[in-house]
């Protein structure tokens, strides 16, 4: 199955991509409780951005960092996955690399905390 994309030319290598693309977010939505939680956040800052009264600069940067966030979250999860296959025991360097993509995480969550933040005050 990780070889059926390379056989693929064209616009079915586009379409087997994006299934997989699509899998990836149905695996994050089914088994993933912080994805779903942040997901469920997303949509709902997506009207308070649309009428949050500042410049659409900042909105693009408030979307985009938002969007970060589930990004990295799928990233976390990811490296969590492959994790605990490769090392179904504790581990010191597991949990590291655990670790560090929770870590990624809380930044982004931070730095779109701060970006919503400054939008509201900046409204006030």
């Amino acid at each position: 199955m990780l070889n059926d994309i390379s056989k693929k030319t064209g616009l079915a290598r586009i379409f087997a991509a994006f299934r997989y693309s699509w899998d990836g977010l149905q695996a994050a939505f089914s088994s993933e409780a912080a994805f779903r939680q942040e997901f469920f956040l997303f949509i709902v800052f997506l009207p308070i951005l649309y009428y949050l009264p500042v410049a659409h600069v900042f909105k693009a940067l408030l979307l985009l960092a938002n969007t970060l966030v589930l990004i990295v979250e799928l990233l976390n999860s990811a490296i969590e996955a492959i994790v605990n296959l490769a090392s179904p025991e504790y581990h010191n360097l597991a949990k590291q690399a655990k670790d560090m993509g929770s870590a990624a995480v809380l930044i982004s969550l931070f730095v779109s905390l701060t970006l919503w933040g400054y939008a509201i005050f900046d409204v006030m």
